[in-house]
C-alpha cells in the first residue's frame, strides 16, 4: 500500500464535507454516542458506492446523464430538507438534554442517506481507486476491497474524531440558547451551501 495512497485518501477524508458536517452537527446537537453513530452511518453508506464502482455501476452514472441527475436531485432534496430540519430544530440534529430519549436509528438512517445520495462519491471511487491499481494486477478486485477498506476506516476515525470533539464542546453550547440557535442556523445554511454545491455539479 503506497503512502501516496494514505496521503490523498487523508486529505480526502479530513477535508469538511456533507458527512464530516453531519458527524459535527451529531456531536453538537446529542452528544458523542451520536456523533460515533453518525461517523459508523457515513462510513457504512460508502459501501454502495464502492460495490457500484467496482460492478461498473459508476460507469453508468458517467454516461448516462438521466441517471446521475435522478441521483443528484434526490441528494439535493435531502439536503434542503436536513436544512430546513436543523433550522427548525427538529429531527436527529435537535439540541437536547442528555437525559431526552434518544433515536439512534433516526441518526444513522440521516448519516447513511447523506452519503448515499451523493453522486459524486461513486464516481470519486470510479477514477481514484484504478489509479492505484495498475490494470493487469493479479487479484486487482480484492486489491481494491483492501484499499477500500482502508479508506473506510480512515473515514470512520476522522469523523469520530470531528464528532467527539464536537460532542466534547456540547455542553458548553447547549448552555448558551442564542448560542445553539445560531449553530443550528449555521448548520442549516451550510447544507443549503453543499446542496447548492451538489446541484452545479456535473458528471
Amino acid at each position: 500500500m503506497s503512502i501516496t495512497f494514505l496521503i490523498t485518501s487523508l486529505v480526502i477524508v479530513a477535508t469538511p464535507g456533507t458527512g464530516a458536517l453531519y458527524t459535527l452537527a451529531a456531536g453538537l446537537s446529542r452528544g458523542a454516542r451520536a456523533s460515533v453513530l453518525a461517523a459508523f452511518a457515513c462510513t457504512v453508506a460508502i459501501v454502495p458506492h464502492l460495490l457500484a464502482a467496482i460492478t461498473g455501476l459508476a460507469a453508468l452514472l458517467h454516461t448516462s446523464a438521466l441517471a446521475f441527475q435522478v441521483i443528484k436531485v434526490l441528494g439535493v432534496a435531502y439536503l434542503l430538507y436536513l436544512a430546513w430540519s436543523t433550522w427548525h430544530d427538529r429531527g436527529a440534529l435537535a439540541v437536547v438534554e442528555e437525559t431526552s430519549p434518544q433515536t439512534p436509528w433516526t441518526v444513522i438512517r440521516d448519516g447513511v442517506a447523506v452519503n448515499l445520495l451523493n453522486p459524486k462519491l461513486t464516481i470519486f471511487f470510479f477514477a481514484f481507486l484504478p489509479q492505484f491499481v495498475p490494470a493487469g494486477t493479479p487479484d486487482s478486485v480484492l486489491r481494491m476491497l483492501a484499499l477500500s477498506g482502508v479508506f473506510m476506516l480512515m473515514t470512520f476515525v476522522v469523523f469520530v474524531i470531528y464528532g467527539v470533539f464536537a460532542a466534547a464542546v456540547r455542553k458548553h453550547v447547549i448552555a448558551r440558547p442564542r448560542v445553539v440557535t445560531r449553530m443550528r442556523q449555521a448548520f442549516a445554511l451550510c447544507f443549503v451551501a453543499l446542496s447548492v454545491r451538489l446541484a452545479l455539479t456535473a458528471r
